[in-house]
């Protein structure tokens, strides 16, 4: 990841840590597309970073810049994967690193945080009611400045260095679609996501994509303004089920609607079911595991293609944001029937056909 010179310029060469972060594939939709009559289906498996989301690009470049500036304690807020890959790079980094967790954050993540060594607590109400979701950002910050600690909040509102990190992933695209892509599906919660890949985009001098941000129905802060073609996000009670983007502020949400609406680009709202849908989908027709947060993109193009709003012949990328072993739980949904039945040798030897 550090090979792009915008990122490399950032940091001294000998304050950078890596754990082996970016350059994740981009597939071509075997199924899926065709069964949508799409010719040109790519999804970008980010779950292939080393914590399994594409906040490990964050981490890394957060994290070097704490190095950079002599900083041996990080504070920070998760729904989950920032957590995790902010965990990790501590760690390696040798950082003492604590983390206010949104309420609703699932246990696998938890465990993937308290196995990096970080420090963790939930806050009753973070990430679903928008008043306390202010608060604790207010107090986060009051503490971080009081220890003399690096706030780190995946967010271009609270660490813009970091997310100069994510960007990379439209760097990695554009070279890997040589053939050009014509519009990008993003998932967004607080919105940073949606628009590191529209300025990446934007900074190549090149004709880049239509940048499209897509959010769970329950979490609409950002999607259905930039489609009314409001300025300003809007915040919301936060109701929606997909873990890692329950996110009720506006954060990054004003600038995200600019950056989307500057390349050409609109909002899609797609339901929590759609979601959960596609996750089935991506794991049973293309072989990729992926959390329900990171099928909240492919959702948001089938709701496209349903609207008329992108053709067959155009080329869509679809960022897969995060491993499914990041969400356990929600596997539960596509598995209806037992996993693994147990039967006896006796059975198998009779009639192992119908095993």
């Amino acid at each position: 990841m550090w090979r792009w010179p915008f990122l490399a310029s950032l940091i001294p060469p000998e304050f950078r840590l890596s754990l082996g972060e970016g350059n994740t594939p981009l597939l071509r939709s075997r199924q899926i597309g065709a069964s949508l009559g799409l010719e040109h289906l790519l999804l970008k498996c980010e779950g292939q970073n080393p914590s399994g989301s594409y906040k490990d690009r964050f981490a890394a470049v957060a994290v070097s810049n704490m190095l950079r500036e002599g900083m041996r304690r990080c504070i920070a807020t998760s729904s989950g994967n920032t957590g995790a890959a902010l965990a990790a790079y501590c760690a390696a980094a040798g950082i003492d690193c604590q983390i206010a967790i949104v309420e609703t954050a699932p246990d696998q993540k938890l465990k993937q945080m308290g196995a990096y060594g970080a420090r963790l607590f939930k806050v009753r109400g973070f990430g679903v009611d928008p008043q306390i979701t202010a608060r604790v950002f207010q107090t986060i910050q009051s503490r971080a400045r009081q220890l003399g600690a690096a706030l780190q909040i995946s967010a271009y509102a609270y660490s813009e260095v970091g997310m100069r990190g994510v960007e990379t992933i439209s760097y990695e695209i554009a070279e890997q679609a040589a053939e050009g892509i014509d519009h990008v599906f993003v998932p967004a919660g607080g919105g940073g996501l949606t628009l590191a890949i529209a300025r990446g985009f934007a900074s190549q001098n090149r004709r880049g994509p239509r940048v499209h941000c897509v959010q769970p129905r329950g979490n609409d802060t950002i999607a259905t303004p930039l489609r009314q073609g409001a300025a300003r996000a809007r915040s919301v009670e936060c109701a929606t089920l997909i873990s890692g983007l329950q996110v009720a502020n506006v954060i990054d949400g004003d600038q995200a609607i600019a950056a989307c609406r500057a390349s050409g680009g609109t909002g899609y709202i797609v339901t929590d079911e759609a979601v959960w849908e596609m996750q089935r989908r991506l794991a049973q027709d293309e072989g990729i595991f992926c959390e329900p947060a990171g099928a909240v993109a492919l959702a948001g193009a089938v709701e496209a293609l349903n609207r008329g709003e992108i053709s067959r012949h155009d080329r869509i990328c679809c960022l897969v944001s995060g491993n499914g072993f990041k969400d356990i739980a929600s596997l539960d949904r596509i598995l209806e029937k037992s996993l693994c039945p147990t039967v006896d040798l006796s059975e198998l030897e009779a009639n192992p056909c119908s095993i």
